[in-house]
């Protein structure tokens, strides 16, 4: 159990939350939410004990396992280093016990120092360390032969595999997790739901992935009007219940203030009467009634609307033969297909199979968005008539000009809009006030992100491309792009690991595995349900 007494943090002016009381209970999973720069990540680190609280206290159990949500902070380790790290006391005995045996020569102090740290090797089971993070790793789907590969040469599913490992390892009686769906792919994800269905302890998770929080969590602790409240349920079970609490108390409010208007226009006309003892009984009710002051939301909903200049011709592409290899390593061969318009496609499989390499393909005959020095190795690709493309690429840190505003970066893409229609856009997309006139090279990857969608709603295309464009995006800006892309009447290729979008935008599937491109033409779940019928 995790138990949260009075925490208060705040950063000058600016309060994250005050005074919450909470408890988290084992047996119970729950989704930490709120909006970006709400203080998720920051409640996370004091309830592992990582940051201390301006106020308050948090009792927890003796063994926590984190999951960083860097995954990237142990490239240079070995695997199975990487999981013994889980254990701090254990792995930093072992450090200073190599330290000081890698000496030439050992003095008396030395000889009394080793005695201490193998005690300290043999409380936390580090003579059986090797074999047991071993065990922990094979269970999860990490073979021995890649134990001693550093972390650097794994892909990104295997990596929080191996960081859900160090997590675990020494039987922790909660679990912590930042971001645990970044850079998964989805058999990772659906892998991942599995595995903390099963877990027994108290378990804490924080992520922008709907559908993963809807499939995990018993509980939902939501970070807002600067507290903590816990729902039971998932994410869209905590949405509904937030909104009616949130309706109640404004019409209890709403009622309140009327019932004070109709006093106080009693007041107004017999305070000088004879009707004193009843003028007086009224403002003391008045005073019974005032109305408590609601706090405000600091939940930010962006609103996305992708319109087309003029639509495009009804045959949208057509590609015959398509094949591509990096060197000896052969992505795809062959893949032919037509795209008509409106139709909208996902592009689904595990990591590193070939699905942004299809994108530019698709875009090295388009000049103005081919990637320089990318070159197919056989193929034809004809896009149609009127055929105007607006892409979202999945690296996008090169996509933005230095040098200028936010203002100046939009508006070269339409030299005739007017300063109020690129404020306007901005202004949908969460850039308000003076925030038009920061510096691209200032921008966040979350703001980055807003800002092509920005552009793309300013060039109106009629076809989208679109390459994991929810990386940096909340769950408000998220759930704004789906219900915008199900809304538009264009056509859209998209490559996401996020199975609402999947399943509520994408009518055609593209399914890479292994050099094979499965082309389905249907909505995700007949996807789904064919290829269980197929393997039967």
């Amino acid at each position: 159990m995790i138990s949260v007494n009075n925490v208060t943090m705040r950063y000058g002016s600016k309060v994250l939350f005050e005074e919450v009381t909470t408890t988290f209970t084992p047996g119970r999973r729950y989704g930490l939410t709120g909006p970006n720069g709400a203080g998720k990540s920051t409640f996370m680190k004091i309830l592992s004990g990582e940051l201390d609280p301006q106020k308050g206290s948090v009792v927890r159990p003796q063994k926590i396992g984190v999951l960083r949500q860097d995954q990237y902070a142990f490239d240079a380790f070995r695997v199975i280093d990487t999981v013994i790290m889980g254990n701090k006391a254990l792995w930093a005995a072992l450090e200073e016990r190599d330290a000081i045996y890698s000496k030439p020569e050992l003095t008396d102090e030395d000889g009394m120092r080793l005695g201490e740290l193998e005690g300290i090797v043999g409380e936390e089971d580090g003579y059986t360390a090797e074999s047991d993070a071993a065990v922990l790793l094979q269970g999860l789907d990490i073979p021995d032969e890649l134990h001693e590969r550093k972390m650097g040469e794994l892909q990104g599913g295997q990596k929080v595999r191996v960081l859900l490992a160090q997590a675990l390892f020494g039987n922790p009686q909660a679990l912590l997790l930042d971001e645990p769906t970044n850079h998964l792919d989805l058999d990772s994800i659906h892998w991942l739901v599995e595995f903390l269905l099963k877990f027994e302890g108290t378990l804490i998770t924080i992520s922008h992935d709907r559908h993963f929080l809807n499939s995990v969590c018993t509980h939902t602790a939501d970070i807002d009007y600067q507290i903590i409240i816990t729902y039971t349920g998932g994410y869209d079970d905590m949405v509904v219940a937030k909104t009616q609490i949130r309706s109640r108390l404004e019409a209890e409010n709403a009622q309140r203030e009327k019932k004070i208007a109709q006093l106080n226009e009693f007041i107004a006309r017999f305070s000088a009467g004879t009707r004193s003892s009843q003028v007086t009984s009224r403002k003391k009710e008045v005073e019974r009634l005032q109305t408590t002051e609601l706090a405000k939301s600091n939940i930010q909903r962006p609103y996305i609307r992708f319109d087309q200049a003029r639509p495009s011709g009804k045959h949208v592409l057509e590609f015959e033969g398509l094949t591509k290899s990096y060197g000896d390593h052969l992505v795809f061969s062959g893949f032919s297909g037509a795209v008509m318009r409106g139709e909208k496609i996902c592009l689904i499989g595990r990591n590193g199979q070939g699905k942004t390499t299809m994108l530019k393909s698709l875009l090295s005959s388009v000049p103005d968005l081919a990637e320089k020095d990318f070159a197919l190795n056989a193929g034809s690709i004809k896009w149609g008539h009127e055929a105007q493309i607006g892409y979202f690429p999945q690296d996008h840190a090169g996509v933005i000009e230095h040098g200028m505003t936010v203002n100046e970066w939009l508006h070269q893409f339409d030299p005739k809009a007017t300063t109020e229609d690129i404020r306007g856009i901005l202004g949908q997309m969460l850039f308000r006030g003076e925030e038009g006139l920061k510096p691209t090279a200032a921008l966040s990857g979350g703001e980055a992100a807003r800002l092509i969608f920005c552009k793309l709603m300013l060039q109106k295309p009629n076809i989208l491309i679109l390459d994991e464009p929810t990386n940096h995006l909340d769950l408000e800006s998220i759930n704004a792009l789906n219900i915008a892309l199900q809304r538009y009447e264009g056509t859209v290729l998209l490559v996401t690991h996020d199975q609402d979008l999947i399943e509520e935008v994408g009518t055609r599937i593209w399914h890479f595995d292994g050099r094979v491109i499965d082309d389905f033409k249907g909505p995700y779940e007949e996807y789904i349900t064919a290829s269980v019928s197929a393997a039967r």
